[in-house]
């Protein structure tokens, strides 16, 4: 008897447990569609890194790409959460002037690019590239 109150009581404190930490885990979000966004006022990876932090706080944004060079930022995200149409938003709201560009869908970006959306090849270099003479990143 004292064996089979003892189990229980493991038993619940196990369930208990378990039930406190799924609310603290986070379900990664998965991409089904692509935003390209065609941005400007983006001088160096500062810049890059301000639209990543914004996009990262939408809920529904699996992974962001930020092209500084090419005026290019690349959103996988779920359509059933976020509209591209949000993400441009956000990006301008980080100081940068962002519009929908196209659409596509994660095979689509894979046959382009011949990868996963969030999967870089290579990096960029780090630093400002003249921020402090255009009035500083993501002026329009």
């Amino acid at each position: 008897m004292n064996k089979r109150i003892i189990n229980v009581m493991i038993l619940v404190a196990a369930v208990t447990l378990l039930s406190v930490l799924a609310f603290y885990v986070r379900i990664g979000t998965t991409a089904d569609s692509v935003a390209l966004l065609k941005t400007s006022g983006m001088t160096c990876n500062s810049c890059s890194d301000r639209i990543t932090a914004a996009l990262q706080t939408v809920k529904g944004v699996a992974a962001t790409e930020v092209d500084v060079e090419a005026g290019w930022v690349i959103v996988g995200y779920d359509t059933k959460t976020v509209k591209p149409e949000t993400l441009a938003e956000k990006v301008n709201g980080a100081g940068f002037v962002s519009a929908v560009h196209q659409l596509l869908t994660p095979e689509q970006f894979r046959q382009i690019t011949g990868r996963d959306i969030g999967k870089k090849v290579g990096s960029t270099s780090g630093g400002c590239s003249g921020c402090a003479s255009k009035g500083g990143c993501g002026t329009k």
